[in-house]
């Protein structure tokens, strides 16, 4: 039998900035690309921010963006704070 390779799977192992990213893309992220990510609305990534209680986020003029280092190491502290509840 003959192993298939998916064309993200080939991506993913000659894209080595992608390992250091953790799978995010290599751009700053919108509102739309955080809902997207976490799976929520849209409106729940506003609420976040207006709480201070999600990834990080900061404007360019009028936009919000989301630097993708800051939104992993949202991830990190946040599954840290599972394990250690």
């Amino acid at each position: 039998m003959e192993d298939t390779v998916t064309p993200a799977a080939a991506l993913a192992e000659t894209d080595t900035s992608a390992i250091l990213r953790g799978g995010l893309p290599d751009r700053y992220l919108t509102p739309a690309d955080i809902a997207e990510i976490f799976e929520v609305p849209k409106e729940t990534v506003y609420q976040w921010r207006r709480k201070r209680i999600g990834p990080p986020g900061f404007r360019v003029g009028k936009h919000v963006r989301y630097d993708p280092a800051d939104v992993r190491a949202y991830v990190t502290r946040r599954k840290a704070a599972d394990v250690a509840a």
